[in-house]
Formats: structure tokens, sequence, C-alpha cells
């Protein structure tokens, strides 16, 4: 997917080779800038058949990515870091996730709130996330508020305020966000027990939010050597998609980020997880109307050649109303109202999970009894090849629907970029998708829904909630 930029050989007419425009615009960039300040061109990479991505890194480590679409007149910035809950350590769990929130506070030279009310006043709407193998920052602008975002954003970078004010402020946003998302939210809950009783030694088995006892304990301290570890040029994507006038973006660039120095990043340390050779269980009492349970099997790494055919095949068991599982489970058998399945896109194995609900008074073992025949028969023939053909279909369309917006475009090139190191790899996985056979889902099926290496959670009812699951039958299609 990748390659230098080129040109052709010359012909018998032609005495002298083309000039390489970059090269004369990164000359004109660099001419007095400092060694960090720098600019060289790293690569250019095709992003489908017609655009490309032009990725450059700056002397102090930072990489640009910049894909130009003038098709209206708005960018799209997007800073990934290299950083999740991953990197975190016991003990210190969820202070990623902090981070998202410290983000938004007071810089040296930005008052508290007024990172957001400029770019708001400026057209531009912000937003974050964190996850297990990363963090991102995500701005849609205008093209003219370009360079006040790169402003703002490189401000934050380096020049965050960190007291005790401030942390103890969003350690309390945070955990109040915690009671709401996971202990007073069954599915939130759910999912957390799932991945702590799967992961035993790997840090998926932590959440990302981070433990109750960890968001409490925080000091400034922590916060202050986690932000100069971690946030810093050498550890961060900066993405650019949109109407980009190349040589202002890089200028801006250079300006903004060029005195940053780097940090001394440590070698990350995360355990593998050892095989599981015996199914775990777990039993929850939650206030829910109705049965319900998590499965999870074990999953390929995002970028496994088996992880393609296993989302293949979860979208025949899953996906929507015409699926395997939700035809047998919800239309005819009439004992779930809600079926779904996802495998896990992350840079180590994770789990491919699975989540069942039960209607009126069935229970989570009758689920997984009616549940197995559904994956017995995958794992001993193939499915057909209409299946697979209609498969391929929705996923293919899922993922080019994404790309209709800069802000699409720049999620998959930082994910890409940050997670696998390539920022077109989502074309890659096009085709894997399509060169997918029935044999590779038969294989799949055999390797990973195992039931020996599977976790299962079931979830209770504590006679507390009057809701009606059935209500919303009719109208569940796996995510």
């Amino acid at each position: 997917m990748q390659e230098t930029l080129a040109y052709s050989l010359p012909g018998a007419a032609d005495a002298l080779p083309r000039p390489d425009p970059l090269a004369a615009l990164l000359a004109d960039l660099n001419r007095d800038r400092p060694p960090l300040a720098r600019l060289r061109h790293d690569a250019t990479i095709a992003f489908g058949p017609a655009m490309r991505v032009e990725r450059f890194v700056l002397g102090n480590g930072l990489k640009v990515l910049v894909l130009v679409d003038p098709s209206a007149p708005v960018i799209c910035l997007q800073t990934w870091f290299g950083v999740g809950s991953r990197h975190e350590r016991i003990g210190k769990t969820g202070i990623a996730h902090l981070f998202e929130h410290l983000m938004f506070g007071e810089t040296e030279s930005v008052a508290h709130g007024a990172f957001d009310r400029m770019l708001e006043e400026a057209g531009a709407e912000t937003n974050a996330a964190t996850f297990l193998d990363w963090t991102y920052y995500h701005t849609n602008l205008p093209k003219d508020a370009l360079e006040l975002t790169l402003r703002l954003e490189a401000e934050r970078m380096a020049r965050l305020v960190l007291r005790d004010p401030q942390v103890s402020s969003e350690k309390e946003v945070v955990a109040n966000e915690r009671r709401q998302r996971v202990e007073d939210d069954v599915d939130g809950a759910v999912s957390e027990l799932l991945y702590k009783e799967a992961f035993r030694k790997h840090a998926y088995g932590w959440p990302t939010i981070g433990w109750m006892e960890d968001i409490k304990g925080f000091t400034t301290e922590d916060c202050v050597e986690f932000y100069r570890t971690y946030y810093a040029p050498n550890n961060a994507a900066l993405v650019l998609v949109g109407d980009v006038a190349l040589d202002q973006a890089l200028r801006g660039v250079q300006d903004h980020y060029g005195a940053q120095e780097p940090s001394r990043l440590p070698v990350e340390d995360v355990c593998p997880e050892p095989p599981q050779t015996e199914e775990r269980r777990a039993e929850v009492t939650k206030p829910t109307a109705t049965h319900k349970v998590a499965i999870g099997y074990r999953s390929p790494a995002l970028g496994d050649f088996d992880h393609a055919p296993l989302v293949l095949l979860n979208e025949i068991l899953f996906a929507g109303r015409s699926s395997r599982v939700h035809r047998a489970l919800v239309q005819e058998q009439e004992i779930a109202s809600e079926v779904r399945g996802w495998v896990g896109s992350f840079r180590d194995p994770a789990l491919y999970d699975i989540y069942l609900s039960a209607r009126g008074e069935h229970t989570g073992e009758e689920l997984l009894a009616a549940l197995e025949p559904l994956l017995e028969a995958v794992r001993r023939a193939p499915v057909t090849e209409a299946e697979l053909d209609r498969a391929k279909a929705r996923v293919e369309l899922s993922v080019l629907q994404g790309l209709e917006t800069v802000a699409g475009k720049a999620e998959q090139i930082g994910f890409y970029e940050t997670v696998l190191g390539d920022p077109a790899a989502l074309f890659e996985r096009l085709a894997a998708y399509r060169r997918t056979t029935v044999g590779d889902l038969l294989r799949v099926a055999r390797r990973y829904l195992v039931s020996s290496a599977r976790t299962v959670i079931h979830v209770i009812p504590d006679g507390s909630s009057d809701d009606d699951d059935d209500a919303g039958a009719e109208s569940e299609e796996a995510s």
C-alpha cells in the first residue's frame, strides 16, 4: 500500500528529470528552521483508487498525515496518541481516559473553558475518545479556522495546566461517569465483568474507564508523569483531511509544533494472555426484567489473517433480521428479544463478544442451549456462497459509507495508522473481505468458536425491574 513519491524515467527527448514538487516545498518550508521543526516526506500512500495520503514527519517525531479533498470547504483535524488503557499499570487504571477529560481544561495561555468556546465561535466542533489501544481528539472545522485549531491543539499537547483543583474536579466527573455507565448500567457492568474474567494477564482485562478505587486515588503527580510521557509529538499522529492547502497546513504545523521536545517513550510491557483451556463462568444479579447472557470467544488481532473471515462469519450469524441467530432465537423459537455479536478490532488478540437477551421467563441456559446448534452448524459445514456474498456486500457497504465525510476518512486514517502503522489498511481489509472463501469461514469457526476457551456471564433478574424487554424485539438488530 505504501510507495515513495516517484516519477517516470525521462525519454529520449527529456534531458532532465522532472522536478519533485514536494522536495521544492520542503526546501522552502525548512529554510532557517531548527532541527525539531524540520519536515521530511515519509511516503505517498494510496487511499483507495483516486486519493493519496501524504505522510510527513517533523524533526521531533510528530507524524503528519494529509489527505487533500476539496469537495467541500471544510477540514477534519484529528490527533491520535499511541496510548490507551493497555498502556496503564495495575493500580493506575483509567488514567488514559481521565486525560481525555483533562485535555479540555486550562493551558498556560488558554483559560478554562476557552478551548471549546473559541472553536465553537469559529464554527468548529470538537470531541474525543479513549479505548484500549489509543486516544484521539477530533475537530471538524471550516477551512479558515485551521490556523486557530493548530495553535490550540499544539498548546494543549505541550502546555496543559495540571494542578490539584483541575485534577480533583475531573476525577469526580469520571467517577460519576463510571457510576452511570458501568455501576448503574447492566450492559456496561456485564461487559466489564466479561473482559475481567476473560483476561487474567493482559491489560485488556481492566476497563478503559478504570476501577473506581484507582480513579479516586490518582494524584496530580501521577497525571503530570503520564502527560510528560505519552502526550508528546513522537507519540502522536496529526491527521488532516479536507480542503487543505498543503503548504499553509505544513507551515502551521511547523510554527505551532516545531518547538516541542520528544519524550522518552517507555518500552511497552503488556503480558500476553495465556491460552484458555477451560470454560469460565460467572453469574450476577442485576435490575433487569429478563435473563441475559454474555459470551466471549477468543478472537484474533486486527492485523491477523483470520480477522476478516471471522467478521464475515459474525455477519452471517448475527447481522440483521435475516441472520441465522436472529431467525432461530427471535423469530422462530421466540426465546430471545435481542441477539448481537461483535469481533474486537484491537492490536492484540481479544474477544468475539456475543450478547443474548431472553424473552419472558426464558433463561440464559436456554439461550446457550439454543445457540450451540447454530454454532455447531458453522463448525461442521460451510456456509452457503449466497450467505457469504450477502455478508461481503453488507460489510463493504458499511465501510464505504463510513468514508463519505472528511471526518470518516480522517478517523480511518488515524485508527489504522495508530493500530497497524498503515493509514490505508482499511483498503487492504476490503481486499481481504473480497477474497475470503467459505472454507476460510469454516476454518475460523473451528478455530475460535471453542467452548473450552470461552467465558460466559449469566445475568439473573433481581426482581426490581418492570421493564418490558419484549417491547423492542421487533426492531432489534445486531450492531
